[in-house]
C-alpha cells in the first residue's frame, strides 16, 4: 500500500444538464464548463472575458489615490534637476519594480540611481541608516517601490532632513500610515481603485505608465516576472498584465534575460508562468537570499550584451550554490526530525549553528511539506537565533507568536510565514509557547494537507485536445491554479531517476492506453509500487513533453495512492543504526541476529523472533531483518494485513556469488589431510584455502561436511581422518544441501530486482 501524501478534495462530479447545456453553446468539453465554474465562472459573458484578456481591462493609473500628487512632484524633480533615488527590495518583486521605476526615469532624462537594501544588512524596507547616506550623498526625493508602507521612523527622518519620500507599495495596510509625501497604494483607505492585488512592480507599473501617458509595452516582461513571483492572485487586471506580459517576454530584447532564460531552459519561442514561477524566479530571488540585489536590476536593465551575459552567469552559479545550502540544511533537518516525537508533537521549531538565514523560509517551507506541521527554522550565531516559519492551512503564524513579543528582539509576519529574532536563551520558552498556540488553535495531529482536485477522469480522456482546451484557463498561477485530476491506472516502467534517483518515471495504463508520468522528488516510492497487482491512483497536471522533436502527453505527479501492500526494499549487506529508526514490529529468523540488534531499536518497536513462536501484528509496519533459511518461512505473513513491509533480508556470509566445491576439490583436501596429522584446523583455514586455491568459505564447507558424513574430527579446533570412513555422497551432507538452499534464497531474495523480489513476496504472501 502506498498511502496518499495528501487530503484529496474533488470537487467535480457527474456532468449537470446546465453545464451540458452551456458547453454546448460555446462549444467546449464539458470538463472545461466544470473548471471555470470552480473559478466562479458560470455565464457566457463571463467566461468569454475571462478567456480572451483585454488590454481594456488595464485600469485607468490616476484612479489611484495620490497619482495626480506623485506625477506633479516627480516632474517637480525633473525640472530642478533633483537627484532621485529608486528604494526597492531584494526579490523578484523588488528587484522588477526597481527596474520599470529606473528605467521610466532614465526614459525623461532624470538624474535618477537605485539602491537595493541588502538583507543581511538592511533588513527589508525603509532604513533610517541608509537613507541618512543616501541624502547626505545627495538624493532629495526617494521613491520606495515594493515596500515602505510600513516605515514610519526611516520615512520621519527623510522629513526631518528635508527630503521627499514617494511611496508605492502593495503590502498589508498599517493601521496608521507613515508620513510620506504620497502612498500609492492600491488598497490606500481612500483611494477608489477597483482592483486590489496588484504586487509590487503591478504598482510600479501604473506609475510608469501614468508618467509615460501610456502603457510602456516593453515593460510588461518585467511585470510578469514579478507579478509571477509574488504569488499574486492572477484574475481581473492581474491576468491582463501577465498575459501580455509572458507574450512580451517570449520576444523581450533585454540581453540579461535572454542571457538567463537561456541558462534556464527557457524557451524564448513561447513562455509559460510555470517556466518563469520554476526557472526564472528562484534564480532571481538567490541574488538577494546571498548577497546584494543590486546585480538583479543591472542585469534586467543593461543594454551591454557582453555584461549581461556575465551577470546572467553569476546570477545562475548564485542559484546553484543557494540549491546546495538548502538541500545540506534540508539533509541536518531531517537529522533532527529524526529525533523528534511527531506522535504527539504539533509544531517544529529545528535551530542549526551556522545555518545560512538566506534560505531559511525555503528550508521551513520543506520541512512542512514534509511533516505538515507549523515550522520554524533558526541559526544561531553568538547565544543568537535568527529564523524564518512557515504555516499550514487552519494556522495563523502572526495570532500565534504575536503575543509571546517579549520573546523576540524583532518579528514580523502574517499567517502564513514570518519572520523572528531571540535570544538563545528564550529558546525553549518559544517551543512551550508555540506548541500551546497549536492546542489554542486547535491544530490536529494526522491531519494531511488538503489537496483541490479538481476532476476524477479516465486515462483515456487525456488528449490533446483536452490538454489544448486546458491551456485557454492559462497563465496559471495564485486563484487561478493548474487543475489537478484524479486518475487510476496499474504501473508499468518504473524506473528511478535523476541525482541520487531522487524523481519517479512510470507509465499509467489502462487496456486502451497508455500514460507517461512523471513525479518530482518521489522517487523513493518506486520501490513500494506493486507492478500490476492494485490499481494506482495519481493526482496530476496535464503537460506536454518534446523530445527529439516529438510532443507527447505526460502527467506531472502531485500525490500517488495505492491499495495493497507496498513493499520497501531497504537490502543491504552491511547494517547501519540508520537501518533501525524507523518505528514498527522486526522481525528476525535467527534469534543470536536479534540479540545483537536489539540495543538499536527505538522503544517505540518491538522485536520478533520466529524460532519462539512470537505473533505478528497487523496494520503496523513490518521489518525484515535478516534472512530466512527457507523460503517457506515467510508463509508466517499469510493472512496479514500491514501498513507497508520493509526488507533488509541480512546476511553474514553471502554464498550466491561463490561457486560450489567440485569433486575434485574434495579429493584435493582430503588427500591432504591424509597427510597432514593434527591440523590446527582454526589457525590455518586460511592459510591452507590460499595454498589449495580454494575459498576460504568454500573449504569451511568442505570440511563441515567431510565432518558431518564421519570422515574426520574435529576436537578442540585440531583436525584428524577417521579410520576407515563409510561410503557417502558428498551431496547429500545437511551443510552441502543448506548451502544450495541457501544461494536459491539469495537469489531469490538478496540478488534479484525490486520488481521480481516484490513479485515473489506478494505471491508466497497470498
Amino acid at each position: 500500500m502506498i498511502d496518499s501524501h495528501y487530503e484529496w478534495q474533488v470537487l467535480a462530479d457527474s456532468v449537470t444538464d446546465e453545464e451540458q447545456a452551456l458547453a454546448t453553446t460555446l462549444n467546449m468539453p464539458t470538463v472545461m464548463i466544470q473548471l471555470l465554474k470552480q473559478r466562479g465562472l458560470t455565464s457566457r459573458t463571463e467566461i468569454e472575458a475571462f478567456l480572451n484578456p483585454s488590454p481594456e481591462e488595464i485600469n485607468d493609473p490616476f484612479m489611484l489615490h495620490d497619482m495626480e500628487r506623485v506625477i506633479d512632484r516627480i516632474n517637480e524633480a525633473l525640472m530642478n534637476g533633483e537627484h532621485i533615488t529608486i528604494y526597492g527590495d531584494y526579490d523578484t518583486d523588488g528587484i522588477t519594480s526597481t527596474a520599470i521605476m529606473y528605467e521610466t526615469l532614465m526614459m525623461l532624462d532624470a538624474d535618477v540611481d537605485f539602491y537595493v537594501p541588502n538583507r543581511f544588512t538592511d533588513g527589508y524596507g525603509p532604513n533610517k541608516d541608509v537613507y541618512q547616506r543616501l541624502i547626505t550623498q545627495g538624493t532629495q526625493l526617494i521613491i520606495t517601490v515594493d515596500n515602505g508602507v510600513a516605515g514610519h521612523a526611516a520615512i520621519d527622518f527623510a522629513n526631518e532632513q528635508g527630503a521627499d519620500v514617494i511611496v508605492t507599495d502593495h503590502h498589508e495596510i498599517p493601521s496608521e500610515l507613515p508620513a510620506a509625501y504620497a502612498i500609492i497604494h492600491p488598497q490606500h483607505p481612500a483611494s477608489e481603485y477597483p482592483y486590489k492585488y496588484l504586487s509590487g512592480v503591478g504598482v510600479a507599473f501604473k506609475v510608469a505608465t501614468a508618467l509615460l501617458e501610456e502603457i510602456p509595452q516593453e515593460m510588461m516582461d518585467l511585470v510578469a516576472l514579478g507579478e509571477i513571483a509574488d504569488l499574486v492572485a492572477l484574475t481581473g487586471e492581474n491576468r491582463v498584465l501577465v498575459t501580455y506580459g509572458l507574450k512580451m517576454l517570449a520576444q523581450t530584447t533585454r540581453p540579461g534575460l535572454q542571457a538567463l532564460m537561456e541558462l534556464a531552459g527557457v524557451g524564448l519561442h513561447e513562455v509559460t508562468a510555470e517556466q518563469v514561477a520554476f526557472g526564472i524566479t528562484p534564480r532571481l530571488n538567490a541574488i538577494g537570499r546571498l548577497q546584494s540585489a543590486q546585480i538583479g536590476v543591472e542585469l534586467l536593465v543593461t543594454q551591454d550584451p557582453e555584461r549581461a551575459s556575465d551577470l546572467a552567469q553569476q546570477v545562475n552559479q548564485l542559484n546553484d550554490t543557494r540549491k546546495q545550502i538548502v538541500a545540506e540544511i534540508v539533509t541536518q533537518a531531517k537529522e533532527q526530525l529524526a529525533e523528534l516525537d511527531l506522535t504527539t508533537q504539533k509544531t517544529i521549531i529545528l535551530a542549526g549553528d551556522g545555518w545560512h538565514e538566506g534560505v531559511l523560509g525555503i528550508v521551513a517551507s520543506q520541512v512542512v511539506e514534509l511533516t505538515h506541521r507549523p515550522t520554524i527554522i533558526l541559526t544561531q550565531e553568538n547565544n543568537k537565533l535568527k529564523g524564518s516559519a512557515r504555516s499550514i492551512d487552519g494556522f495563523d503564524l502572526y495570532q500565534a507568536l504575536a503575543p509571546h513579543a517579549e520573546l523576540f528582539s524583532a518579528f514580523g509576519g502574517h499567517a502564513g510565514a514570518a519572520g523572528l529574532s531571540l535570544a538563545t536563551d528564550n529558546l525553549a520558552a518559544l517551543k512551550k509557547a508555540f506548541e500551546h498556540e497549536a492546542d489554542v488553535q486547535n491544530v490536529q495531529l494526522g491531519m494531511k494537507a488538503p489537496l483541490t482536485i479538481a476532476k476524477e477522469i479516465s486515462v483515456t480522456a487525456v488528449n490533446e485536445q483536452l490538454f489544448a482546451a486546458i491551456q485557454k484557463l492559462a497563465p496559471f498561477g495564485n486563484s487561478n491554479e493548474q487543475p489537478y485530476f484524479k486518475i487510476t491506472g496499474n504501473v508499468s516502467d518504473i524506473k528511478q531517476i535523476g541525482a541520487d534517483k531522487k524523481h519517479l518515471k512510470f507509465n499509467l495504463m489502462t487496456n486502451e492506453s497508455k500514460l507517461a508520468a512523471l513525479a518530482f522528488g518521489q522517487g523513493e516510492l518506486g520501490d513500494g509500487l506493486l507492478i500490476d497487482k492494485a490499481p494506482v491512483s495519481v493526482v496530476a497536471t496535464l503537460s506536454e513533453n518534446t523530445w527529439q522533436g516529438q510532443t507527447s502527453l505526460q502527467l506531472m505527479v502531485k500525490d500517488i495512492q495505492q491499495g495493497g501492500l507496498a513493499i520497501i526494499d531497504q537490502r543491504t549487506n552491511k547494517l547501519r543504526p540508520d537501518n533501525f529508526k524507523i518505528t514498527g514490529q522486526y522481525v528476525f529468523f535467527n534469534p543470536k541476529v536479534m540479540q545483537q540488534l536489539l540495543p538499536y531499536l527505538n522503544a517505540e518497536s518491538t522485536a520478533i523472533a520466529i524460532t519462539n513462536g512470537d505473533q505478528l501484528v497487523d496494520n503496523g509496519t513490518t521489518i525484515l531483518v535478516d534472512l530466512p533459511k527457507d523460503l517457506s518461512d515467510l508463509t508466517l505473513l499469510q493472512g496479514h494485513q500491514f501498513k507497508e513491509l520493509r526488507v533488509i533480508f541480512y546476511t553474514a556470509q553471502h554464498v550466491y556469488l561463490e561457486s560450489l566445491p567440485t569433486k575434485a576439490d574434495f579429493a584435493k583436501l582430503y588427500k591432504y589431510i591424509l597427510g597432514h596429522a593434527d591440523l590446527p584446523i582454526r589457525a590455518e583455514l586460511p592459510k591452507l584455502a590460499k595454498f589449495l586455491q580454494i575459498g576460504v568459505n568454500q573449504l569451511s564447507l568442505m570440511i563441515t561436511v567431510f565432518f558431518e558424513l564421519g570422515f574426520v574430527r574435529i576436537e578442540s579446533g585440531v583436525l584428524n581422518v577417521l579410520p576407515n570412513p563409510k561410503h557417502a555422497d558428498l551431496t547429500t551432507a545437511p551443510s552441502y544441501q543448506a548451502w544450495i538452499t541457501k544461494q536459491a534464497i539469495e537469489k531469490s531474495l538478496i540478488y534479484s530486482k525490486t520488481s521480481e523480489l516484490t513479485t515473489t513476496l506478494t505471491d508466497l504472501m497470498s
